[in-house]
């Protein structure tokens, strides 16, 4: 396969980054606004919001060293399963609808539903690339 048809490491980590922000920007916001954020619970506060996101973006990072270390199917499964963490955003609308939360959070969380989507796919191309070089 010529390397103009395939998705590329390159690629591949600029998607990593854009989910990496749009999801800071999400877990930012509901951080710094927390008290805005309809019917969250009580006991969240600023500080778990951005341990929860530190958390998870280290499951990212290590999925993206695992990869460029040359351990490409675990850096990926790695890398899916961060993605994967972005649809969760959606559940605000769980706590209260659409039209309870401001334009802002409606923003965030959208923004980083997309960036997962794409990244998702990149996953699962680059996945499905290493299988047909795996197999063949």
């Amino acid at each position: 396969m010529s390397s103009d048809r395939r998705f590329g490491r390159a690629q591949l980590g600029a998607l990593l980054l854009l989910y990496a922000a749009a999801s800071l920007l999400h877990f930012w916001h509901n951080a710094e606004y927390v008290d805005d954020y309809p019917n969250l619970p009580t006991w969240l506060g600023r500080a778990d919001v951005y341990l929860t996101w530190v958390g998870l973006a280290a499951i990212g990072a290590v999925g993206w060293a695992l990869y460029r270390s040359g351990r490409c199917l675990r850096g990926l499964l790695l890398i899916g399963l961060y993605a994967v963490f972005g649809f969760d955003g959606p559940l605000h609308y769980t706590r209260a609808p659409f039209a309870a939360h401001t334009p802002a959070m409606n923003f965030t969380i959208w923004f980083e539903v997309a960036a997962a989507g794409l990244l998702l796919i990149a996953v699962v191309a680059s996945l499905a690339q290493a299988r047909s070089r795996w197999a063949g």
